[in-house]
């Protein structure tokens, strides 16, 4: 997927606003016809996720120059 990304990205440049928000409703609408969206509980993981970021910003401010 990153390879995708990075290979769009590099031919066509950045997306404008207006196409990026019509490339992410038309994954939306995918989402929600094959069922995965929305989540049931959409703050499921949240505790994980501030977690994650908690430990990489402290990574971040230990190994940035100072």
């Amino acid at each position: 997927m990153r390879k995708f990304e990075s290979d769009l990205i590099g031919a066509a440049g950045l997306l404008p606003y207006e196409q990026s928000l019509q490339l992410f409703t038309a994954m939306w609408k995918e989402g929600v016809m094959l069922g995965v969206l929305p989540p049931d509980d959409p703050l499921a993981g949240l505790d994980v996720d501030i977690r994650v970021a908690r430990i990489l910003n402290a990574c971040l401010t230990k190994s940035s120059p100072g």
